[in-house]
């Protein structure tokens, strides 16, 4: 879309939409892409030959060998498909380009509608110490530390001690736990410097770090936003995302256990007017550390749709796939935000093919048996069958299972029962994790 901040978008006309991504999501995008009438283009590498999302489309195209490089990752690669098959649009996902911003000027320059935020939205937040500026000019909360460009260490040592402890060093340029480390004295701050920016440097190209004050004991809590092109911008509620491992997220629910309509609002209102900030268009989500208190932390914005947004979904009854598509096309927001409503309650799990035994090792090999449960409340995002092939080359997601019930309770119960009855043989699986989790009492 490219449009200038405050600037009112045209309409823009497209007809078929190229999905630059793989698996659940892909197979999500293109559900949604042709309910609205849109003819769709899968991509896919060598490793994904056979998925069902390749399928599932009504054309598909090679892109490369499995290798994420030289495939999903290559816009030289998605911009011929687009070209070979006339795609208009291109919906991104999430991961691999979708918070590119030089993938969303690319597609500008080659007159193809990117489905998602301006490249210069995805570059405002897009870099996490100029995110937290932006943040703080915005009236947001943003958590104690240091985001100098000065990164020797007696520049961040001074900084750390005036910040307090404990303290966590996180990578500027990127996220998922990686390039982060907990600080709780300083006599090893200097190891952590080294150890996380050599890993934030293999990760993501950039060795850059900020360092925040650790709120220990806190939720993390995430704020679903949506803006088009005319000046609305709306929450779609809250999103609690405190169970992670490895410092991802593993279950996701909505509403909050901790937030109450004040809450709510009040996160509401901070991420809306960031979004309004930085002239945001689309679907994006604010990340928040919020205490028991009701005090809350500006984490960072992700521009793009999240994993875990089927739980918003289903709580709102609203489909964002369906609203990024209208809002890259040019249309207003369809309501406003005394329209919004919640209803009952939704969590989701992330199966994953890992050994949680074995650090959460990723595994790959074939799905020889592959059932998911169809009962009422219950939705399975998934990007395999049987017979899939599950390759190192990507993440060991498998599929998202998301229950809805008329309150917490029902859809944990739920939840819990829709993973006893999902079979998944010739791999290990965090699956008997996932419902020891739910056992859990302080769950």
């Amino acid at each position: 879309m490219g449009v200038a901040c405050n600037a009112v978008q045209r309409m823009t006309s497209f007809s078929k939409i190229l999905v630059a991504n793989r698996g659940e999501i892909a197979a999500r995008v293109i559900l949604s892409a042709r309910a609205l009438g849109y003819e769709t283009v899968a991509v896919f590498s060598a490793a994904d030959r056979d998925a069902p999302f390749v399928t599932e489309a009504d054309e598909a195209f090679a892109i490369g060998p499995a290798s994420v490089g030289e495939s999903y990752l290559s816009i030289p690669h998605i911009l011929e498909a687009a070209r070979q098959t006339s795609a208009d649009a291109i919906h991104p996902g999430y991961g691999f380009l979708s918070e590119n911003a030089a993938f969303a000027d690319a597609c500008i320059s080659a007159g193809i509608t990117f489905i998602g935020p301006s490249a210069e939205a995805i570059r405002a937040m897009g870099d996490k110490r100029a995110a937290k500026e932006k943040a703080i000019a915005a009236g947001v909360p943003c958590v104690p530390g240091y985001m100098g460009d000065d990164q020797s260490p007696e520049t961040v040592l001074r900084a750390a001690k005036a910040a307090g402890l404990p303290l966590l060093i996180k990578a500027s340029a990127g996220g998922g736990g990686r390039g982060m480390r907990v600080v709780r004295d300083l006599a090893d701050l200097e190891a952590s410097l080294a150890s996380a920016r050599s890993e934030a440097q293999n990760a993501f190209g950039d060795g850059t770090l900020y360092l925040e004050r650790l709120i220990e004991n806190g939720h993390h809590i995430e704020i679903q936003i949506f803006a088009d092109g005319h000046g609305n911008a709306v929450h779609l509620g809250e999103r609690e995302c405190s169970l992670q491992r490895r410092h991802q997220k593993i279950i996701e629910e909505s509403p909050s256990p901790l937030a109450d309509a004040r809450l709510r609002n009040n996160l509401g209102t901070a991420a809306v007017n960031l979004a309004k900030a930085i002239g945001y268009i689309g679907a994006g989500t604010v990340e928040f550390l919020v205490e028991r208190g009701g005090a809350f932390w500006f984490l960072e914005m992700n521009t793009r749709l999240q994993v875990e947004h089927p739980v918003t979904e289903m709580v709102t009854g609203l489909d964002l796939v369906a609203l990024q598509i209208r809002v890259a096309a040019g249309e207003s927001l369809p309501f406003t935000q005394n329209d919004v409503t919640f209803k009952g309650h939704a969590i989701e799990a992330r199966l994953y093919a890992e050994d949680p035994a074995a650090g959460y090792a990723p595994q790959a090999g074939e799905i020889i048996a592959w059932q998911v449960p169809s009962t009422p409340g219950v939705r399975v995002d998934s990007g395999v069958k049987t017979g899939s092939e599950i390759s190192s080359f990507y993440d060991p997601l498998l599929a998202k299972i998301i229950t809805h019930g008329a309150d917490r309770n029902e859809a944990l119960r739920r939840l819990r029962h829709a993973l006893a009855d999902t079979v998944v043989l010739g791999l290990r699986t965090n699956r008997e994790f996932l419902i020891d989790l739910l056992d859990d009492p302080k769950v």
